[in-house]
């Protein structure tokens, strides 16, 4: 059964940086597809980068520039570099693991397992 544990997140002013991770297991993690998403109070979940590999990624809009996903498939951790923060970037932040799917997707409905979050604050 694979299990997905978020960590990293917290409480930063605009501007700042913060980096999540991801840490995987119950399976091999080099067969799945890893994305991170967020969802706000009140908002849909939102898909704001996804990987395949390590050199295939996609961003969404809103992060863009700002955001880096990377994985490291010997340690089984996948991560988010957020970088020039801002307030509407507070959320709960979630990964998720898809078995090998045939490309990059932001869609939360392709996607199996989910971990349980970890909330970023970014205050003004």
């Amino acid at each position: 059964q694979v299990q997905l544990v978020e960590s990293g997140g917290g409480s930063v002013q605009a501007g700042g940086s913060l980096r999540l991770a991801c840490v995987f297991s119950g399976s091999t993690y080099s067969n799945y597809c890893m994305g991170w998403f967020r969802q706000a109070p009140g908002k849909e979940r939102e898909g704001i980068a996804a990987i395949v590999r390590r050199d295939s990624t996609t961003y969404g809009e809103s992060v863009k520039g700002r955001f880096t996903i990377s994985r490291d498939n010997a340690k089984k951790t996948l991560y988010l570099e957020m970088n020039t923060l801002k307030p509407e970037d507070s959320a709960m932040y979630y990964c998720a693991a898809k078995f090998k799917c045939s490309g990059l997707a932001l869609r939360k409905d392709v996607y199996t397992y989910w971990g349980q979050g970890t909330q970023v604050t970014v205050s003004s």
